[in-house]
């Protein structure tokens, strides 16, 4: 398979080494200084392009690949809400094809599985409350995380107690903490911690005055999440339209 990488920071190097394990080539790299890779020949001969950039510049990317008739594997959080709509009629009505997740990593993967069988039992049980925590690098921008709000979605479609999510106490990089976990009765709060070079720690918990049940995914590096794009992108090759993890992992 040909892969186009789009964006090259830690993530795009080491989609690159799993890639190349592999026996994929990587025809194409664009990051912030050489845009005008896009209209390559190059570019236009990947069969698929992994886009791993920020929340900001995610959209443009795709419809720059689009445009090539690239298929797109996608990990940048930050766009859905704005251009999610169009990016689906692109993908339904325009023909063109997206993998996206907030995380790709076969281990959250699992977790999340885990997280919504256990959401469905917790909703006869409403004497517990949920809360959500989340802990990333100092470098991490967006808060919560992707993969939190996507947790948070899943417990909020199973618990008929909650009607959305909402953005809880946040422990910033620099020791200051804003905002509060008090969100009323019928919202699931979700807590940010950025400390050191954690790869990211997800945590639901459910709290009642007599137990609490709990359950946690600890990832050890960045190389989960870059398996599962490659995993990703090896799918790609060979479906069309919008595709998400559900569709890759049958669980």
């Amino acid at each position: 398979m040909k892969i186009a990488l789009i964006g090259y920071g830690k993530m795009g190097k080491m989609i690159e080494q799993i890639a190349l394990q592999r026996g994929h080539e990587i025809v194409s790299i664009i990051d912030v200084d050489n845009q005008g890779e896009f209209d390559t020949p190059a570019f236009a001969s990947a069969d698929v392009a992994m886009e791993f950039t920020a929340p900001q510049a995610a959209y443009g990317n795709f419809k720059k690949a689009f445009a090539k008739n690239v298929k797109v594997v996608s990990g940048s959080t930050g766009w859905l809400k704005e251009h999610g709509e169009e990016v689906r009629r692109m993908c339904t009505e325009g023909g063109q094809t997206l993998f996206w997740a907030s995380n790709f990593s076969i281990g959250v993967a699992i977790f999340s599985a885990v997280n919504r069988y256990l959401a469905k039992i917790m909703n006869g049980f409403p004497q517990y409350d949920v809360q959500i925590e989340e802990t990333h690098h100092v470098h991490k921008l967006d808060a919560p995380s992707g993969t939190a709000i996507t947790l948070a979605e899943e417990v909020v479609y199973a618990l008929d107690r909650k009607d959305g999510w909402t953005k809880g106490k946040q422990h910033n990089a620099d020791g200051s903490v804003t905002g509060t976990s008090d969100a009323g009765s019928g919202k699931l709060a979700i807590e940010s911690i950025r400390r050191d070079e954690v790869p990211g720690i997800h945590t639901v918990a459910y709290d009642s005055e007599a137990d609490k049940i709990t359950i946690s995914h600890d990832a050890h590096s960045r190389k989960g999440f870059a398996l599962g794009a490659v995993l990703a992108a090896e799918y790609t090759l060979s479906h069309s339209g919008l595709l998400t993890t559900s569709d890759l992992f049958k669980f």
